[in-house]
């Protein structure tokens, strides 16, 4: 198990950029968590960067993330990366035991709704975005709409981080891999 192989898997299956740039976020955060609670990094990022691979062939939430779990097992990679992609979906019944599992589904949601605050703001650049900005983001409920506030709380609390502790960890993973997520923004250079 490396990122090398993960990296193909995901490419193999993920076409679109946005769904790639969506694992490198959730890989990169789940690396942040991974080394404050002293644990395998590489795995951790392993797992955030395979979390969705199927998504954009299987969307629905009757295939997805099934399909990549049976993927994944085919392919001989650990069943505790199995089970901690098929529990980040709250619909596959798979309850979430590990911390690992946990941080998943904590940080997952909230990529997503860290992406919207850098995209609308002047610069489109996530160095620009601040704990506040996401913030005030968060109480406007027609704003990234898709985006589940219950399940981010309900991640932070299950890995017993504060929610703002929570969005700057987060926050601050996305910012290290900003080029790579292409929101540098005006500051590209």
């Amino acid at each position: 198990m490396n990122r090398q192989r993960a990296w193909e898997l995901l490419t193999e299956y993920t076409k679109k950029q946005g769904l790639i740039k969506h694992a490198l976020a959730v890989e990169a955060a789940m690396r942040a968590y991974a080394k404050r609670f002293g644990e395998d990094e590489e795995k951790w990022g392993i797992v955030g960067l395979l979390h969705d691979f199927d998504y954009e062939e299987h969307p629905t939430p009757e295939e997805h993330p099934f399909v990549g779990a049976s993927i994944l097992r085919e392919r001989g990679w650990p069943e505790e990366v199995i089970r901690a992609v098929l529990s980040h979906a709250e619909h596959t019944g798979v309850k979430r035991e590990s911390l690992m599992e946990k941080a998943l589904f904590a940080v997952d949601e909230l990529t997503g709704l860290i992406v919207a605050v850098a995209l609308v703001r002047p610069s489109k650049s996530i160095l620009d975005v601040k704990v506040k900005s996401v913030k005030k983001k968060w109480k406007d409920k027609a704003f990234a709409r898709g985006v589940s506030r219950e399940e981010i709380e309900r991640g932070a609390s299950e890995i017993g981080v504060e929610l703002s502790e929570h969005i700057a960890t987060v926050l601050s993973a996305m910012q290290g891999i900003a080029e790579e997520l292409e929101l540098l923004g005006e500051k590209k250079t």
